[in-house]
């Protein structure tokens, strides 16, 4: 049997990590009898002996005083709101490369959950941990309240005033106007700019990206003669090579990819063949904990790797031998697998060096995959910024030819590798304006502030590809004071139409000409802003030069000697925008499990070697940096995460971790994410402590995590499962066969599907009002998530194998924790649901020490209004996110995943009022909604013909710990490996 693992530790001896783990839980069991630092030192006797006096003074305290509660009714109720009564409205988000067309749940005017739009060919429903939390970033205390000027209140009419006369002075002068922004997909808004670059006749517009694509859109531009990005459709492919690329993470169109990933790896309904997908990375990332087969090289490595697999191919299929360093890999077999499904195969690189995209693009050239399972029909457009140009505006900058700056969702003085350059050359311009919605490094340096609005308060249309339209629109009134950046650059250029009209306009003459379905631009505005998407196929003209190859051959440099570092966007940090997000900041890195900190992630050999191990300290570089010993980690590489070490974010972003964009290098004129020959020491007698969550639960040894080969399960599908039959045969029980009336809800997870991601631990957290308890009491092993992703290592911990497995309450038919609550505040639903009576519950956590999957929080401490947790929900701003469906729980109160019985009951009563039956798929929990993998399936198992019921006749399907016959409504389904390995 193949042994798992979750870290070094329990690797090298799990025995002595069990001890370890028995005595911590041990005292956190008894924190509350001993006396916490935060808690009152009164024993537990003490405690009980004062608890009748403190309810009945509690009593008469309620009986004599009633809550205050400040509501304001509607004079005129508005027809389409129902107070109690979730609306819902298409809109669309995008930051940075992560684009989502999503649907708003708004009760009682309030924005509080976000969903994906199944309308939607790019997100086709699903969404990411990003998206999820941004609901979070409008109820954010540190959003700018009003515009400002030089750190003082202005009114938009004076600074629209100043500015514009400036501006006017500068047009007459020639002075020199830059706009500064992130990439632009709206088509509205880049028509909008070219018109005031019109007006403003010296004005240059540059697109700016931290983390950029300059790399291949300048391949592109050599092989193709167009600078885009490529639409890759991994549904299509059966073979994935991807060197450097997290494209199930961080790389360009996550969600997409996700989807279309999963979708070839499904084998469900009796389907035998799934994509095999082999990785080429230095550090442990998403995509190369699923991939089959993983090669880790250090990034000098990878430039000479693809030569070689090109040459490989080409020798084959008879094209050009290129000459350039010879590879460290044997590419022979990859090869071979590659011709063997051409036309059905993708490669990719998230490399920043033209030269490896082009090869890249050479050998996609020489598959045949352009115009099959790569598209150049819709090419992406969520990356547009080239490196070369903010190289250009820094000088100009420097120079003192730019005379006015308008900084638009970019922050260079932090994101750049030369952010200390980008600070003291914007203080040269005369006139500097940013349209930051928050405080930032950037803006803290502009003269004006002219704060944007929030996306859930704006009006906006996004062009994710070519021809892919979606709309965006306010599901809320501006918070604060402030305003569209669209709106003031429409007041600068004299215009005298709103926004929403300007969109309007530019659909009726554009995105209306396309359409042949209605001669009525109404209707087909109103259709495409309730649907929240407008797709067009378009014909691609583009056709492929092999121009530049040989060249780019050349170029390819030798790997070189000593340490690298590789720097990388975290999945959920991302680059470091919305680092004041608690959501993600408590969000464990899908891999490492730690949150609220970056950290160097080095290889098991090197720490052994140097005498290394977790939360030791390092520099890097002169920089200290928190190790982890990362399983998997490449030889002579370090990994660590942008996006943290803010200094102007807000309370939960600032000072958090350190900023690692100094490190980012630059090579004709690209950014390259590593750094070669680091020097590298450890800092004797130093620590600092981690936040590491995987740990906080064992296997105990038993097989929890289930997999095969697709050749062992296409010889016998119960392959890896046969342990069930086994458990189901020795059965026995002593307690009667439940009974369901009506319904038994259940849940099935296909780890097949399932990535890892983290996208359902958000979505959970946003719809049942899961608090963030901080870096402290994570580490104490109390994080609240309802559902964990837990994360097992198995074979060589140099290049372990990976396997991912969301647990939640598994709500048990024989449910341990139901019989030993003292005071029943377990109950078991008659539709198979383990309830919890939250006002019942006085925390003696029995239940917890009875299950035995661990999936039961308990609130140590009040989270809400509580100025030691001050992270979301102390503010009545924040706690605007609130869902007024969940109860938000209280100290001393056990919770866990309720299956959100608060959506089972909205569609009961729904299908009860309209007089049918509930549909199967109807309702959708908010783990199971908005999985980018669909690896998650909620029904009913009383119906026969629902689709959970027949996944739960499935042959891979099996149940956790079926030995101790709890009888779970949780069904997983056993990872295949596309690999005879």
């Amino acid at each position: 049997m193949k042994t798992y693992w979750r870290s070094i530790e329990e690797l090298a001896n799990p025995k002595e990590l069990r001890r370890v783990e028995v005595r911590e839980e041990a005292k956190q069991k008894s924190m509350l009898m001993r006396g916490d630092s935060d808690l009152n030192s009164a024993s537990r006797r003490d405690f009980l002996k004062t608890f009748g006096f403190g309810i009945a003074a509690a009593s008469i305290v309620a009986s004599c005083k009633r809550p205050v509660n400040k509501a304001i009714p509607y004079l005129v109720k508005p027809d389409e709101i129902t107070p109690g009564t979730a609306d819902y409205y298409a809109s669309s988000y995008f930051e940075g490369n992560e684009y989502g067309s999503i649907v708003v749940k708004v009760r009682d005017g309030r924005p509080i959950k976000i969903e994906g739009n199944t309308l939607s060919s790019v997100s086709q429903g699903g969404t990411s941990a990003r998206i999820q939390a941004s609901v979070l970033n409008l109820y954010d205390d540190a959003r700018f309240k009003g515009p400002f000027k030089g750190g003082q209140e202005i009114s938009w009419e004076k600074a629209d005033e100043e500015i514009m006369a400036r501006l006017a002075d500068l047009q007459s002068q020639g002075g020199k106007v830059v706009l500064l922004s992130s990439t632009i997909i709206s088509p509205s808004t880049r028509e909008l700019i070219r018109k005031f670059a019109d007006k403003q006749t010296n004005t240059e517009w540059i697109q700016y990206d931290p983390v950029s694509a300059s790399g291949i859109l300048q391949a592109n531009l050599k092989s193709f003669g167009s600078a885009f990005i490529p639409d890759y459709r991994f549904n299509k492919a059966k073979v994935v090579v991807s060197f450097g690329a997290d494209f199930l993470g961080s790389w360009l169109s996550s969600v997409e990819y996700t989807k279309g990933y999963s979708a070839a790896r499904q084998l469900q309904n009796d389907r035998k063949e799934m994509l095999r997908h082999y990785q080429f990375e230095s550090g442990m990332t998403l995509s190369g904990s699923n991939a089959d087969v993983r090669f880790p090289i250090k990034p000098s490595e990878e430039g000479a790797i693809v030569l070689a697999l090109y040459n490989a191919i080409a020798k084959i299929k008879g094209g050009q031998i290129l000459a350039g360093v010879p590879s460290s890999v044997d590419v022979a077999d990859l090869a071979k697998d590659l011709l063997e499904n051409e036309k059905q195969s993708i490669i990719i690189s998230g490399s920043n060096d033209v030269n490896i995209q082009l090869l890249v693009n050479g050998i996609n050239q020489l598959l045949g995959n352009y115009g099959q399972t790569i598209g150049l029909e819709n090419p992406l457009l969520v990356k547009q910024g080239i490196d070369q140009d903010t190289e250009q505006l820094l000088a100009d900058l420097k120079a003192g030819t730019v005379k006015a700056l308008l900084v638009w969702n970019a922050n260079p003085v932090y994101d750049h590798p030369k952010g200390a350059e980008f600070a003291g050359a914007i203080k040269k311009a005369g006139l500097s304006v940013s349209f930051s919605e928050r405080p930032d490094e950037t803006t803290a340096l502009c003269q004006y502030v002219l704060p944007e609005t929030n996306f859930l308060e704006s009006w906006n249309d996004l062009e994710p590809k070519a021809g892919i339209y979606s709309l965006s629109q306010p599901v809320i009134a501006p918070i604060f004071n402030s305003r569209q950046p669209q709106v003031t650059l429409l007041k600068w250029i004299g215009g005298d139409l709103n926004y929403r009209d300007y969109i309007k306009n530019h659909w009726k003459e554009n995105q209306f000409q396309k359409q042949k379905d209605t001669a009525d631009f109404r209707q087909f505005w109103n259709t495409s802003l309730q649907n929240g998407v407008f797709e067009t196929v378009s014909e691609s003209k583009s056709v492929y030069s092999p121009d530049g190859l040989s060249q780019a051959a050349s170029q390819v440099k030798p790997a070189v000697g000593g340490l690298e570092v590789v720097i990388y966007e975290s999945i959920a940090i991302g680059n470091g925008k919305y680092a004041n997000n608690p959501w993600l900041q408590e969000l464990p890195d899908p891999v490492a499990k730690i949150s609220w900190d970056n950290f160097a992630a080095v290889p098991v050999a090197y720490a052994e070697e140097n005498g290394l191990k977790n939360e030791d300290v390092i520099q890097v570089n002169g920089i200290e940096l928190p190790v982890f010993v990362q399983p998997g980690q490449a030889k002579d590489t370090i990994s660590v995460a942008l996006g943290y070490g803010r200094e102007i974010a807000g309370k939960v972003g600032d000072q958090t971790g350190t900023n690692l964009y100094p490190f980012v290098g630059i090579e004709n004129g690209n950014r390259q994410f590593f750094v070669s020959s680091a020097k590298v020491e450890k800092v004797p007698g130093k620590t600092f402590e981690l936040a590491i969550s995987q740990t906080h639960h064992s296997m105990e040894g038993r097989p929890i995590v289930r997999e095969t080969t697709l050749a062992d399960y296409i010889k016998n599908p119960v392959s890896g499962n046969e342990l069930k039959a086994e458990h189901e045969s020795k059965s026995v029980t002593l307690y009667e066969a439940p009974v369901y009336n009506g319904h038994h809800w259940g849940m099935a997870v296909d780890l097949n599907s399932c990535t890892g991601c983290g996208n359902c631990a958000i979505a959970c957290q946003a719809e049942n009002n899961i608090q963030v308890i901080g870096k402290e009491q994570v580490r104490n092993r109390r994080i609240m998530h309802w559902i964990r992703i837990d994360r097992y290592y198995s074979e060589n911990p140099e290049n372990p194998k990976v396997s991912f497995q969301p647990v939640m309450c598994q709500h048990c038919g024989n449910a341990p924790c139901e019989n030993v609550c003292p005071v029943a505040a377990t109950p078991h639903s008659e539709e198979g649901l383990n309830q919890m009576a939250y006002n019942r519950c006085v925390g003696t956590k029995y239940c917890i020490n009875n299950c035995p999957y661990r999936v039961r929080r308990f609130n140590w401490f009040q989270y809400v209004k509580n100025e030691k947790f001050d992270f979301a929900s102390n503010s009545d701003l924040g706690r605007m996110v609130l869902n007024p469906d969940v109860t938000v729980r209280s100290r001393g109160v056990v919770e866990k995943c309720s299956m959100c019985v608060q959506r089972i009951q909205e569609k009961k009563q729904l299908a009860k009022l309209e007089g049918r039956a509930i549909a199967d798929g109807e309702i959708k929990t908010a783990c199971s909604q908005s999985c980018p993998g669909n690896a998650i399936v909620f029904g009913d198992l009383e119906n026969p013909e629902s689709r959970i019921s027949k996944l739960f006749k499935d042959k891979r399907n099996y149940h956790l710990l079926e030995e101790l016959h709890t009888l779970p409504s949780v069904g997983y389904l056993t990872k295949v490996r596309n690999t005879n390995v």
